[in-house]
Parts: C-alpha cells; structure tokens; sequence
C-alpha cells in the first residue's frame, strides 16, 4: 500500500553530542544519520516526504535537499517536543485539504533503520487495521527509552518517556523506536489536543497514541532486528553500534570469499565492493564507492576511498583517493595517491611516492621519493628517485607527457609545460624545461662552485 506522507523528525540539536554540527548530520559507514533515514523511507515511494528541522535549520535543510531535491522542509518553531514537529508537518502537509491513508513517522538518529523493516511495519499496519502501529523493540537495558505499556489483552495503552516512568514501567524490556504508521485522519485528530504536561515540559508524540485509541486500536509491531532499530544519543552509543554493524559488514564479506585477517582493526562502509579471493590485511579503511577486484591484496594500515582496485594489484600502507589501480600493479608502501590518476597494469608507485591527475602506463615504473602531478606516463617508462614534475606556476596547472620505454635519472625536474618522447634517457639532476625527441639523451649541466674559507675566522675557530 502507497505510504500518504511520510514524516521525518530531524529537528533536535542533540545535545548528548557534544557537538557544533547537528545529530542527524553526524556520519555512520559513509552517509550522514539523516541521508540513511532518508533512503530507507524512499524506498518506501510516500507520496510526499516531508523533513521537519528545527536546530541548524538551514544547513539541515540543505543537507535534506542534497538527498532529495524535492523533500518537504517544514521548519518547527520554539515549541519543543516530537508532538510539536508532527503538528508542524501535518499542519503544512494539509494546506491544500485533508490526508488520507498511512503516514509513516521516522526519528532520524537511528542509522540502521531499514527499508525492510519500514516496509514489514507498514504491511502488519495495514493488515491490522489499527488506528496507529508503533514499532517496537526488546532491549537488555532499555535505559534511555520510552517504555511500551500494554493491556492485559496485549493492546499498547501507552508509552512512558524514561523521565516519566515509575518503578514497574521502569522495569519494562520493550521500548518504542519513534517509528509509527498512523492513519492520516486519527493522526490529525490525536495530536489536536498535545500539552506539555510533562518532566521535560515537550509535546510528546508518544501522548499522540493514548489519543489515538479514541478514534481506533493502537497495535505494535516488533522490529525483526533490535540492531535496525538502535538509536544514537551520544558518542558513546556511536561508537558501539558502528562497531557493531561494522562487525556484520565484516562478516558478510568474508561468507563472500574475501579474506579479512583481522575484523576487528579493518573498517568497510557500505558502498564498498569486493570480490571473491580478495585479500584485506589489518588496520584497513575502505570508503565510499570503493572496488576491490579478485586476488587484489589490500593493506595492511590502508586507506581507499572511492578507490577501484583491479584483480592481483597490491596496495600496501597507502592512502588511495579517486584512483583506478590496474591489474597486478603494486602501490606503496606510503604511497599517496590523490584523486584522478589512472594507474596501468603491472605499473609501480612506490615509497613516498605521491600522484594527482595522473596517468600511468603499463609497467611504468615510479619507484620512491617523487611526486606526479597533471601528468601522462607511457608504458615500460621508468622514473628515477626525487622526480618531480613542477606543475604548478602559482596561478595555473600544467601538464607534463613523457613517452614510452623512458629512463629518467635521479633527482629529475620538469617545469611544465613540457613534452618527453619515447625512448629518450635522462642525466641525473637534469631540468628539463623544453620538449625532448625521441630517442634523445637529455642532460642539463649544472656547474658547480666551491668556495673555501668563507665563515669568518672567529667563527672557523670557535666551530
């Protein structure tokens, strides 16, 4: 069944945090908690998916739109409180007439709210036809969260915030989420009459459901995975449950065929790929739209990041950004490689070695200490230690194209623009500032000057 609207509630500041930027903008696995919310909610196709915000409200609001261009900001106002944001939302989504049909409701602090429970949860709402379905969780500490109160019957009568809660309901294990499908109209109707009547003086949405039973059933439906459904208050909660799903992460693509050595210290967000008989060593950080191709071995103390590695390449103690790294070439060890370079099969960066924007044939060769930047490299070509491609004249870039089956010396600059052909040898310590033929051995001579005695005497004789 199509969802009528659906409500995100990313308004608070977070206080827990101890943070300038806003809760919901705080990154898990790759993505903000707001953009994982927001996926999981489209997936679900409402009609209209509206943001509420509040705290930051601009920069939130941006970030809603970078997701989703054409998401609904509703801005709450100084009165606090969930209640508050969804009669805020309601208030703007019903401008034009009344809504009819489910409204999902979705708090945005929890990272691992998925489609399929979203999904499960609007299905059990539909088939019950209850008024309004909260989703539920049992936890082992339920400290922090509203506890679910039933009737003898097992009907939900209420939810009691922690603050509110006596003994027994304190005692309670099942906790709501902030997940809820209503029908649109109970919805309308429930949070006309919120007050603030409460220990921390907020419009609850969670009164909301003990309206809601005037008007319909109140059913609750247990989320399949506690994990999707964890919410993040501090740091600390943070800290554990992007170790926890991390853990999963890990464990997935080891039942793959990837070869992990060491789950604990290697980090993989989600976007990342990897293919069977991979290798991936201890202390490795693989991010964003990361691929690892077969037999690749990875690490150890790696990190890629929208990195696409290719069959049989090794990337050792190395940061790899925005690099395509071809088949059977060998990076590192502390190797940067910056983004936009295309590295060719059987190629070499090696230590010490950093590369921006470029493009390196096959079997080319850059073994240490050199810097290339805005630069192509033919095949089978060879750079000497400490050579650098002087790019940059303080306003623009410039490119640097050296040819195939090359020996550049040690300690070799090239002031760009400039042009090398195939076969050509280069002299140590050679500048080289014009364009070289093929088949060209090129040196520039430097002479040298010695000057004897030229301290002062007191100085020589004090030294």
């Amino acid at each position: 069944m199509t969802v009528t609207a659906a409500i995100v509630l990313a308004a608070g500041e977070g206080t827990r945090m101890r943070s300038a930027t806003p809760k919901v903008l705080h990154p898990f696995a790759g993505k903000t908690f707001l953009a994982r919310v927001m996926a999981s909610v489209a997936a679900l196709d409402p009609a209209t998916l509206a943001v509420v915000v509040r705290y930051q409200a601009e920069r939130v609001a941006q970030a809603a739109r970078d997701y989703d261009p054409c998401v609904r900001i509703v801005q709450q106002d100084e009165i606090p409180g969930t209640g508050r944001a969804v009669q805020c939302a309601m208030d703007q989504l019903q401008h034009d007439g009344p809504l009819e049909g489910p409204v999902l409701i979705a708090a945005s602090d929890m990272p691992l709210l998925d489609a399929a429970t979203l999904s499960a949860l609007l299905d059990y709402h539909v088939a019950s036809g209850d008024g309004a379905t909260v989703l539920t969780t049992e936890l082992d500490d339920p400290t922090g969260y509203g506890r679910i109160i039933r009737g003898p019957n097992g009907d939900v009568l209420k939810i009691v915030e922690q603050k509110d809660a006596n003994k027994s309901e304190l005692a309670v294990h099942e906790v709501n989420t902030s997940v809820y499908v209503f029908d649109a109209q109970v919805l309308t109707r429930a949070i006309a009459h919120l007050d603030a009547n409460n220990a921390q003086g907020e419009f609850y949405l969670t009164d909301a459901l003990k309206e809601a039973k005037a008007f319909g059933k109140v059913g609750a439906f247990a989320a399949p995975d506690p994990l999707s459904v964890e919410g993040v208050n501090d740091r600390v909660q943070l800290a554990a449950l992007a170790k926890a799903h991390n853990t999963r992460v890990c464990e997935h693509w080891m039942r793959e065929g990837v070869t992990i050595l060491d789950p604990q210290t290697t980090w993989i967000e989600d976007d990342v790929r990897i293919e069977a008989d991979a290798v991936i060593l201890p202390g490795c950080f693989l991010q964003g739209n990361t691929s690892i191709g077969a037999e690749a071995q990875i690490g150890p103390y790696t990190t890629l990041i929208d990195a696409t590695v290719d069959v049989q390449a090794h990337v050792e103690r190395s940061r790899v950004q925005g690099t395509h790294i071809g088949r059977a070439a060998t990076i590192g060890p502390w190797t940067y490689l910056r983004p936009g370079n295309e590295i060719g099969e059987e190629a070499k960066a090696g230590a010490f070695v950093e590369m921006k924007k470029a493009h390196i044939g096959r079997g080319t060769k850059v073994p240490h200490l050199s810097y290339v930047g805005d630069a192509d490299l033919g095949e089978h070509t060879n750079i000497g230690g400490g050579t650098i491609t002087a790019n940059y004249d303080g306003v623009h870039k410039h490119h640097t194209t050296i040819g195939s089956d090359v020996h550049i010396g040690a300690g070799n600059l090239f002031v760009a623009p400039v042009t090398v052909g195939d076969h050509v040898t280069s002299g140590a310590g050679s500048v080289i500032r014009h364009e070289v033929p093929d088949d060209t051995m090129v040196y520039s001579e430097n002479t040298q000057h010695n000057v004897e005695h030229w301290k002062p005497a007191w100085e020589r004789e004090t030294a």
